[in-house]
């Protein structure tokens, strides 16, 4: 029995697409070849939360702007390799984070670091007069040893003033677990800029100053666009120098746009731009 016309032509039309959809299929673009493959999104790292202030990538063949930011790790940063510093560390503090593991000391060099790249190593600082300064610090991550350990790593050091990283440095810090204590969530990210010399063979860079901006919100839980033209922000400009270790850090706060012309970043990128441009231009003065 012959089948009626129109199912003749919709078991033709199946025929076409079937073929058309094969054919797309084999020359659909193919993933470049070499060691790079096409590089996943960021998403879901917590401490990235507020954006990434520069145009870090997991590309290896960005060495100065590489971005580290596995969730294994309790914090996120884009790495140097021609300074052998972080260029900035990027971390959220809340009440979590904080407890009573003992500060665990075992500076190491980062084994996670791209093959062929220098690892820095603790002894690298030996004699240089300059401290190993912790970026995200280890009493942010006391919840437990392995947390605490993480931050050891040197890939979150870099070359501080003892006045610098003992005095004015960890006012600061010490401040921003206090607020945590409280019950806010902070979403801190701090580096250095400029450089006034290297040290060691392996010539790590020393920066002139030390900074950070500090969102500081009211609870946990909040985000990005719950930053309001009235949410607290704090930034510093920390010089790297002796002789200020009777200043306090609030000696050394600027704005956010000070800190965005000196360091060429933009940070701050996942909050409504309105509200960018509120809170970005005041000096805090809590």
């Amino acid at each position: 029995m012959l089948k009626p016309r129109w199912q003749i032509f919709a078991i033709a039309a199946l025929v076409i697409a079937l073929i058309v959809g094969g054919i797309i299929l084999i020359n659909r673009p193919k993933e470049p070849t070499g060691t790079q493959p096409f590089l996943p999104p960021v998403v879901g790292n917590v401490h990235l939360t507020m954006g990434i202030p520069s145009k870090a990538t997991r590309d290896t063949q960005n060495a100065n702007d590489y971005l580290i930011d596995d969730n294994q790790r309790p914090y996120a940063l884009s790495y140097n390799n021609s300074k052998r510093i972080p260029n900035w560390v990027s971390w959220q503090l809340n009440k979590s984070w904080l407890g009573t593991a003992p500060r665990s000391n075992d500076f190491r060099a980062d084994t996670t670091l791209p093959k062929g790249w220098y690892q820095v190593k603790s002894s690298d600082y030996n004699g240089s007069g300059y401290d190993r300064g912790h970026m995200a610090p280890s009493a942010d991550r006391a919840k437990d040893i392995a947390t605490n350990s993480a931050t050891f790593l040197m890939t979150n050091i870099v070359p501080q003033t003892p006045d610098n990283n003992r005095d004015v440095w960890e006012s600061l810090e010490s401040e921003s677990r206090r607020l945590a204590n409280l019950g806010k969530e902070l979403y801190i990210i701090a580096g250095g800029v400029g450089e006034k010399g290297t040290i060691g063979a392996a010539k790590i860079s020393i920066p002139a100053s030390t900074w950070k901006v500090i969102v500081v919100l009211d609870k946990p839980g909040l985000r990005a666009a719950n930053v309001t033209n009235k949410t607290r922000v704090i930034a510093v400009d920390v010089p790297n120098i002796q002789g200020i270790k009777d200043k306090t850090w609030r000696d050394f706060r600027v704005s956010v746009d000070q800190l965005e012309a000196k360091t060429g970043y933009n940070f701050l990128t996942n909050v409504p731009e309105a509200v960018q441009t509120a809170i970005e231009s005041r000096v805090d003065r809590g």
